[in-house]
């Protein structure tokens, strides 16, 4: 692809204040960097992923609001992480983390593990007790 034909349609999900950078050929045949606010196609198919992440978190939330599962269930999701990062993380089994996702046993969680859990999700202890 030439420099001047590196897609510049609109970015619907950053209105336009981010960048990708694509490689093009320049006039003199060397490859060059440019940056481009998107291809539509591309765009589209963003926007409808990052809308189910959203409907994923806010499904997540609702399970948490009514008892069905623990924020470290929330958190993960929010965060975009799965089972096996988040027991990296944690330091834990995966089969531990899963049972922490369990209301009855999160509760039970020492200080220093609920501790372990928000660092790895960049919140408060508190935020990680009571979701805002």
């Amino acid at each position: 692809m030439k420099k001047e034909e590196v897609p510049q349609d609109s970015d619907n999900l950053h209105e336009g204040t981010f960048k990708q950078i694509m490689y093009a050929v320049d006039n003199s045949g060397n490859y060059v960097q440019v940056q481009s606010a998107g291809w539509e196609p591309e765009n589209i198919a963003q926007g409808q992923a990052w809308e189910e992440v959203n409907e994923r978190v806010k499904a997540a939330r609702a399970r948490v609001e009514a008892g069905e599962i623990s924020p470290v269930a929330y958190y993960m999701e929010k965060n975009l992480m799965d089972l096996p990062l988040l027991a990296s993380y944690v330091g834990k089994f995966q089969w531990q983390v899963k049972r922490h996702m369990k209301p009855g046993v999160f509760k039970k969680l020492s200080p220093k593990l609920l501790q372990r859990y928000a660092d790895a999700f960049k919140v408060s202890l508190t935020d990680l007790l009571q979701i805002r």
